[in-house]
């Protein structure tokens, strides 16, 4: 059956930037609580470019081979996607199974939906799946923040109680409940399912490409994000079926196969670099994304949400 994405206290908290201040109150019903924003301060900040160009080595983790998923394209194009393993740990392994036992090859493209996801995968094909996926995982929606070490982002945010970021990854979370989430940003990769109570295998797998669809957050299982070559998944015609699905199979993209980087020999091994999001050069980074400068921003917002404060990445030099 295809499976695809619908359409429609104890917490570690690091060091955070000087942003908005939250007010919280209680209800006279005490089982209601509110929070109210001020309005945060415009600082003076150093452009995000500024920050990067100027950032120590050791304000960059290497993302671990073992954790780095790479997808060749027909025609030479090359997806880099990093695994998270601290939040959907079931599916990653699948993910790790999958590629080991060689099940995407072949695999295609087959899904280019406008603003919202690109799909790849054997879409119905029946491929006997490899040993040692687990064919109906835990619903990996969201996780017990307990060891999370959660920088917060410092501003509100649509969607959940407080926004943050965990070793490079964009979450929500909701301290009173204790449970943390990976956030749909752009280029963020998911597993396709179906329909209640499913929660897909792995084997089809999605990239948020268009405005962050975080209406999906804690409906389906986000297993990582694109680091390079996000480019070779939208730079395409965009499917004409409903859903974005592309009619003509000859019109798909196919996908040559998908390895784990540690499976690929040292010396044609890619390497990549995320910024470490618990130092102060992360948090420069971050207000520099909310209080814009220079020539251009003439009116910073003094504000930014979790999408719009992604994590920087970069090719490791020699990889």
């Amino acid at each position: 059956m295809r499976r695809h994405i619908g359409a429609g206290a104890a917490l570690a908290l690091l060091a955070s930037c000087t942003t908005a201040e939250p007010e919280t109150r209680a209800d006279p019903e005490p089982s209601a609580r509110y929070t109210f924003w001020r309005p945060a301060p415009v600082l003076e900040a150093t452009e995000p470019a500024e920050v990067i160009k100027n950032s120590a080595v050791g304000d960059w983790r290497t993302v671990e081979p073992e954790n780095l998923l790479i997808m060749e394209l027909r025609g030479g194009g090359r997806v880099a996607i990093e695994l998270a393993t601290d939040f959907a740990p079931v599916h990653v392994a699948n993910v790790r199974a999958l590629a080991r036992g060689g099940w995407w090859t072949p695999a295609s493209v087959y899904r280019i939906q406008e603003n919202y996801v690109v799909q790849w995968g054997l879409n119905e094909g029946e491929k006997p799946l490899p040993g040692g996926v687990v064919k109906a995982p835990p619903a990996e929606y969201d996780r017990a923040i307990a060891g999370l070490p959660i920088r917060p982002l410092g501003f509100p945010d649509s969607y959940a109680p407080m926004v943050g970021h965990v070793n490079g990854w964009p979450v929500g979370y909701d301290p009173e409940a204790g449970r943390a989430w990976m956030t749909h940003c752009y280029g963020m990769v998911g597993v396709g399912r179906d329909l209640h109570p499913d929660t897909g295998t792995g084997g089809e797998l999605y990239a948020a490409i268009g405005h962050a669809p975080r209406h999906l957050d804690r409906n389906i299982a986000t297993i990582g994000r694109v680091l390079e070559g996000i480019e070779q998944l939208t730079a395409h015609p965009r499917g004409t079926e409903a859903l974005g699905f592309i009619k003509d199979p000859k019109n798909h993209i196919p996908v040559v196969r998908i390895r784990l980087a540690a499976d690929i020999p040292p010396a044609q091994r890619p390497s990549y670099e995320v910024m470490r999001t618990d130092t102060p050069t992360f948090s420069a980074y971050v207000t520099g994304r909310a209080n814009r400068s220079g020539s251009f921003f003439q009116r910073p917002a003094g504000g930014v949400d979790i999408c719009n404060a992604l994590v920087p990445t970069r090719r490791r030099v020699g990889g």
